[in-house]
């Protein structure tokens, strides 16, 4: 059993076929065919059922496809390792809340790029939950998150300290809020976002529950929507202090018990860190000092 067999084991089992693994890994099918066979003779069991529609893990296969699958990122991580030289370059991924990347990132990444020039960032903005699982899965190589994580697999570093404000149109009282028929919507980006269940906690608090909940995947669709009238959403000060100046949106101050949430950056604790990514822990750091 050898590094390729594996690689080879792990495309079949996650395309789910002989011929989508051979497109992928730019070889013929009778080559996949050839290293499943040689594969499972050396382990003495089956890994795959086969069908017409294609294949499917058996218990053995399912048992070995972590293995496989962690060998091939600890060859992708090697790989890395060797080709990292003294300044960082190549292509860092990298994740963010969409409140983040409006209100945070644009001075870290105006310094980063100056710095490392070399190096080009690819951002994908999320929710909290969806982000730490692309960390974990590698999918990317850290993220601006909501903290905190505590999660053993994950390292976070405290980026900036957040105050969270209820958001609503202009001329909404708080008092109003129970009163309103049917009670208040929110408005609020997709399940696993952490300013959501803040939020929901809080009118839980005041009472109100089972509430209607419009779900938008922008920023400026969750603020246009609130000055329309129809909603209210919880949000960092600094990300609505523009809208509330304009007179477009009203700014509700929480007790401080439940105003604070820090924005940390994740990524994960094993494997292999490129100077890329250290680099840019270090601008975040340097640029707003965990405030």
């Amino acid at each position: 059993m050898d590094a390729a067999e594996l690689k080879v084991f792990e495309a079949v089992a996650r395309t789910g076929g002989i011929g989508r693994a051979a497109q992928e890994l730019h070889t013929v099918q009778s080559n996949v065919t050839a290293r499943i066979r040689r594969l499972e003779e050396e382990l003495g069991v089956p890994l795959f059922d086969r069908h017409s529609r294609g294949v499917k893990l058996t218990s053995a296969g399912e048992r070995l496809l972590p293995y496989a699958t962690q060998a091939e990122r600890l060859m992708s991580e090697a790989r890395q390792a060797v080709a990292d030289g003294p300044e960082p370059h190549g292509t860092l991924s990298l994740g963010s809340l969409e409140t983040t990347a409006a209100l945070r990132l644009t001075p870290i990444l105006v310094a980063y790029t100056r710095e490392c020039p070399q190096v080009d960032v690819s951002l994908r903005t999320g929710t909290t939950q969806g982000l730490v699982a692309d960390v974990l899965e590698h999918r990317l190589e850290g993220a601006f998150v909501a903290g905190p994580v505590r999660h053993r697999e994950l390292l976070e570093e405290p980026v900036v300290t957040e105050e969270l404000v209820l958001v609503t149109a202009p001329g909404v009282r708080l008092e109003d809020l129970p009163g309103m028929s049917g009670g208040p919507k929110v408005l609020v980006f997709r399940t696993g976002c952490t300013y959501r269940q803040h939020l929901e906690h809080f009118l839980a608090s005041r009472g109100l529950k089972a509430l209607r909940t419009l779900e938008l995947g922008t920023l400026d669709g969750i603020l246009g929507c609130v000055s329309a009238g129809m909603g209210l959403t919880l949000l960092p000060r600094a990300v609505v202090e523009a809208a509330w100046r304009a007179g477009s949106v009203a700014v509700h101050a929480l007790p401080a018990s439940r105003s604070r949430v820090t924005t940390v950056f994740i990524r994960r604790r094993e494997g292999f860190t490129s100077r890329a990514l250290l680099r840019f822990i270090d601008c975040a750091q340097r640029i707003h000092g965990g405030r």
